[in-house]
């Protein structure tokens, strides 16, 4: 059984970054694609981005241009760089990844942007 968990959120002011990781306990696992989705109070989950095993991204439109998804130097781990962070984008963080028929999601790491 495979597990995933995510790091690096936190508080940041508006206009500030942040890197959150996503990171497989076993190292030699392998993903169909890993996307980011977030979860603000009240609201439902949304996604946020995906990376194929390929490398192929996909951003919704509302961080677009500010978020980046990337494959850690790890082949485990999947990241998402976070610059330009509104209010709007406070949220719990997750990753889910896809294997086949099989969807794996992290336990989530908060994101609050606030002056």
């Amino acid at each position: 059984q495979v597990q995933f968990v995510e790091s690096g959120g936190g508080l940041v002011k508006p206009g500030g970054t942040l890197r959150l990781s996503c990171a497989a306990s076993r190292s030699d696992f392998s993903f169909d694609s890993v996307g980011w989705y977030r979860q603000a109070p009240e609201k439902p989950r949304e996604w946020v981005a995906t990376i194929t095993s390929g490398g192929l991204t996909n951003y919704a439109d509302s961080v677009k241009g500010r978020f980046t998804i990337s494959r850690g130097d790890a082949k485990n781990t999947v990241s998402l760089q976070m610059n330009s962070l509104k209010p709007e984008d406070t949220a719990v963080y997750y990753c889910n990844a896809v294997v086949g028929l099989y969807h794996y999601w992290g336990q989530g790491t908060q994101v609050t942007v606030s002056s």
